[in-house]
């Protein structure tokens, strides 16, 4: 009986690995990489705030990683 179960366990395992991805618009795609810079920068202004840099250093440099892609003085993801 456990045999089968883990043959089971196994083939569900299988399929669940092969099956397809989603296709995502472009656009979507576009929000995925803005998402990604923008968690770069806060994890980079998260690591200058913990060396012991002033704020408003950490702050700079985070408004400046965001430009373009993100707003405000803390780097909102605009949407």
């Amino acid at each position: 009986m456990k045999s089968w179960l883990l043959i089971f366990a196994s083939l569900a395992l299988s399929a669940h690995a092969f099956a397809a991805t989603p296709e995502l618009s472009q656009e979507t795609l576009d929000d995925i990489a803005k998402h990604e810079r923008i968690a770069a920068a806060h994890t980079e202004a998260a690591k200058c705030l913990r060396s012991g840099k002033p704020d408003e250093v950490c702050e700079g440099a985070l408004l400046a990683a965001c430009k373009g892609i993100a707003f405000g003085k803390f780097c909102g993801m605009k949407h």
